[in-house]
Parts: structure tokens; C-alpha cells; sequence
């Protein structure tokens, strides 16, 4: 006796073989004409399901105009000089969008190099403080950037901020 059936009291049917539970056959044209018309009915009610959700949210599908003024999101691509850059951004991770007059920055005022980046620009230091790790300790300072609320401050290491930004010690 195998296992599955201590246990369950019945023979194993496996995926690969449908048939009736029975005697024991050999393995033949007629048995894998069997699999092969059982597995044809199931791509086929596969294929019937997906054409009606196709057909559903077809039906939902709409055209939609936008006039002058309204805040419009944009799905883009990114050009073959930005490649590098991770595509996929996962919804958990992203905070809700409150807008604010703040946010609005002209063009003018950002200088974006010709590969597209730009330097953020410190104005002050928020806070100071020491992650002790086991054997070591980092002097950490909290940085807050130009354009940036308080909320997206970060913490950045004395000692690079120190190099880059020496005015605000």
C-alpha cells in the first residue's frame, strides 16, 4: 500500500492520467487520445473565459477628451540613455500625492545637465544624530533639500556632507 492511499483511503490520480480508477492499462493510442481531447476542452473553456472578460471590458472602454488646464498623468517610456534605471516601481511603496503651490517649479529654475540629471542643492541641517552599529559608530545628519518639505528630508553621512556642503557647519 502507498502512502497516498493509507492516508486517503483511495488510489493517486495523477494530472497525466484521467481515466477511471480500475483495473491497470497500458499506456496507448487510446488513452493518449483521451488526455489529449481533455486537455483540448480545457484550453477551450480557457479561451471562451478570456473572451468574455475581453468582450466585458471592451464594453467599459471609453474615449476620454481633456481640455486646457487639466492635470493629466502620462505613461512614458524612458529614452535608451536611461536604461539603467529599474522600470517597475511597486504601488506599496508609493505615498499619496498631496499638491501643494510649492511643488509647482519652473523650468528655469533647475539646472539639468545634458544626461538629464540635476544636483540637489542643501539648505540646512534639521538634526544630528549617531547610528551605533557593532562595532562601529556612523555620525549621521538630516539634511533638508532645496525644492523639499520637511517630510522628505533625509539622513546622509556627516562626513560626505561635510565635503560637498561646508557652508552649513
Amino acid at each position: 500500500m502507498t502512502p497516498y492511499e493509507a492516508l486517503y483511503s483511495r488510489k493517486c490520480c495523477t494530472s497525466f492520467c484521467w481515466t477511471e480508477l480500475g483495473k491497470r492499462r497500458v499506456l496507448g493510442l487510446k488513452l493518449v487520445s483521451e488526455i489529449k481531447d481533455k486537455v483540448t476542452l480545457i484550453w477551450d473553456r480557457l479561451k471562451a473565459v478570456s473572451n468574455r472578460q475581453k468582450s466585458y471590458t471592451d464594453l467599459k472602454r471609453r474615449d476620454i477628451e481633456y481640455s486646457i488646464g487639466d492635470y493629466v498623468f502620462l505613461k512614458l517610456e524612458l529614452p535608451s540613455e536611461l536604461n539603467r534605471i529599474h522600470d517597475v516601481f511597486y504601488v506599496s511603496m508609493l505615498r499619496r500625492y498631496r499638491s501643494a503651490s510649492s511643488h509647482i517649479v519652473s523650468i528655469e529654475e533647475i539646472k539639468v545637465k545634458s544626461n538629464l540629471m540635476f544636483e540637489e542643492e542643501s539648505v540646512h541641517i534639521l538634526d544630528q544624530n549617531v547610528k551605533v552599529l557593532k562595532r562601529k559608530s556612523i555620525p549621521l545628519v538630516k539634511v533638508l533639500w532645496w525644492n523639499h518639505d520637511t517630510e522628505e528630508a533625509t539622513w546622509e553621512p556627516n562626513d560626505s556632507i561635510r565635503q560637498q556642503y561646508s557652508h552649513l557647519f
